[in-house]
C-alpha cells in the first residue's frame, strides 16, 4: 500500500517539478520507509524494482511523454530487468533514482536506473521495455520519439548492456521452443 501513496504523490507533484528533456537524466527523490525493509532492516530487494517503476512514471511525466501516452491509449510494459547492488539502504535514508534512456531499436527502449545516495551509486538497474496500444498492437519507439520531439538516432549500447540484452534474447528463444 505504501507504493500506492508514493505513486499518488508522484502523479500529483511531478507536474510541478522541473521539466526534463526526453534524453536527459531524471532525478527522482525517495526515502527509505519502515515498510520498505526486510528482516535484516535494510531496503528489500523487491522494493528497488517497484521504486524503479515509480521513477519511470516521474520521468515520463516530467519529459511530457505521459500526456502523449494517455492521449493515444498507450502504456509501457517491462520485458526484462536486472539489478545489481553495491551497498544497502537503511531506514529513513534519502536517495535518488537517476533514470535515463540508453538506447532503442524498432521495438524496445533500454533504460538505466541508478540508486544514488550522497553522490554515490549504490545500485543500478537496466530495463528493456516496450509500449503497447490498449486497442492491441505495439507502438514503435520511433513514433514515441517523434511525438516528444526527439529526432536523433539511438546511441550505441555499452558492452555490458549489449551482453545483458543478448542473454535476455537467449532466454526468449528458449521459451519459444517450449
Amino acid at each position: 500500500m505504501n507504493l500506492f501513496f508514493r505513486l499518488l504523490w508522484i502523479s500529483l507533484f511531478s507536474k510541478n517539478r522541473s521539466k526534463v528533456h526526453f534524453m536527459e537524466r531524471c532525478l527522482t527523490p525517495f526515502r527509505v520507509w519502515p515498510t520498505d525493509l526486510d528482516v535484516l532492516r535494510h531496503m528489500n530487494n523487491g522494493v528497488y524494482f517497484s521504486l524503479q517503476d515509480l521513477a519511470r512514471v516521474d520521468f515520463m511525466v516530467r519529459c511530457g511523454a505521459m500526456d502523449i501516452l494517455n492521449k493515444n491509449g498507450w502504456y509501457p510494459v517491462v520485458v526484462a530487468e536486472t539489478l545489481q547492488f553495491r551497498k544497502s539502504l537503511k531506514p529513513f535514508e534519502k536517495f535518488e533514482i537517476a533514470s535515463h534512456i540508453i538506447s532503442w531499436d524498432e521495438k524496445y527502449y533500454v533504460l538505466e536506473h541508478q540508486f544514488v545516495r550522497n553522490n554515490e551509486v549504490i545500485a543500478a538497474g537496466y530495463i528493456k521495455a516496450r509500449f503497447l496500444k490498449k486497442t492491441g498492437g505495439q507502438v514503435s519507439p520511433s513514433e514515441i520519439n517523434r511525438l516528444v520531439g526527439h529526432s536523433e538516432a539511438s546511441a550505441k549500447n555499452p558492452e555490458h548492456v549489449s551482453q545483458w540484452l543478448s542473454s535476455v534474447e537467449s532466454h526468449q528463444q528458449i521459451w519459444k521452443k517450449n
